[in-house]
């Protein structure tokens, strides 16, 4: 059993996340979409969607510091396990907290919404329930990782161990068997999360709106001769105001 869910079951799920985006994206480029129900509710949604992004951003940021960086590097800069885990308890509680808060206030308003109740479909029920799932385990390992500590084992010498020998697909069975109940089942939600990613709306994390951030500037320009705005100091203007008098 061990072998099937630590040796085999991630590869599956990396197979299914990778194809399935491609598959996504080559026949179903118009549905690579969140789907936005703002125009039917924008109150909770200013207030639930920032607490809910920002918290995960910090639960990633988080989970690659903590699988990713090696103990001993840690070690190296002068950081002990026990400040470590202080700071992890800390931060991975605030973040933890903050987005199950966030995903709460938006399945509220899904929910009380008349319109976006309509509009959400048996694939998003069942993507809110393997999210929440997911949140709710993370934080049971936040907790679990202090008592785990008081025993001298942590995550830090079982999961990361066998997170980082995925990669080099050699998988470390042993560790990932030796980590305490909750982190395996933290892990298996998780890895059903991302199983189910590629089909849900939350394959809009693969796409950075990063053209943005290069494209150019976009002229305004109106009709009203009276009412046109003075051209900002080093912008070219486009065009003369003569040429679009003669233009009307």
């Amino acid at each position: 059993m061990n072998i099937l869910l630590w040796g085999v079951l991630p590869y599956v799920m990396f197979v299914v996340l990778v194809g399935g985006l491609i598959w996504r994206y080559r026949y179903d480029q118009f549905g690579w979409t969140t789907r936005s129900s703002q125009l039917y509710e924008s109150r909770l949604l200013r207030i639930g969607s920032p607490i809910f992004h920002f918290g995960l951003l910090a639960v990633i940021a988080g989970h690659f510091f903590g699988l990713v960086i090696p103990k001993s590097w840690t070690e190296a800069v002068g950081m002990s396990e026990g400040l470590y885990h202080f700071n992890a308890l800390l931060v991975g509680s605030i973040a933890g907290v903050g987005t199950l808060g966030g995903i709460i206030i938006l399945i509220y308003r899904r929910r009380k919404t008349g319109p976006v109740f309509m509009a959400t479909t048996n694939n998003d029920k069942l993507m809110y329930v393997v999210l929440v799932a997911a949140i709710i385990f993370g934080l049971w390992t936040t907790v679990a990782s202090v008592f785990s500590n008081t025993h001298g084992i942590t995550y830090r010498d079982t999961v990361s161990p066998w997170f980082r020998s995925l990669f080099i697909l050699q998988p470390d069975i042993a560790s990932m068997a030796a980590a305490p109940l909750a982190f395996h089942m933290h892990t298996l939600v998780g890895m059903a999360l991302f199983t189910i990613w590629p089909f849900t709306r939350l394959v809009h994390a693969f796409t950075a709106p990063l053209h943005y951030l290069f494209r150019p500037y976009i002229v305004y320009r109106s009709r009203d001769k009276g009412a046109s705005v003075p051209a900002r100091s080093g912008w070219s203007e486009v065009g003369t105001r003569d040429r679009d008098t003669r233009k009307r």
